[in-house]
């Protein structure tokens, strides 16, 4: 597991959503579940993916991360 630490809950859910719709099913998990102001997402790698899917998944990161101001163009 390989939590993606966001902060606002608010970020969480539009980023998890956003993946989503990249095809990239990801939980987000924010209050109460963990405590206020820690927002995250929770990413699942497995041993049967392949480096083909870790590319598209992180393809999918990236272009989300860039169209939500959280990485730089």
């Amino acid at each position: 597991i390989v939590p993606i630490m966001l902060g606002e809950a608010s970020v969480a859910m539009n980023i998890s959503n956003a993946l989503l719709d990249e095809g990239v099913y990801i939980k987000g998990l924010w209050y109460p579940v963990v405590p206020k102001g820690e927002a995250r997402l929770r990413a699942q790698i497995s041993a049967a993916m392949d480096e083909s899917i870790l590319d598209r998944a992180l393809s999918a990161f990236e272009r989300v991360g860039k169209q939500h101001g959280l990485l730089s163009a």
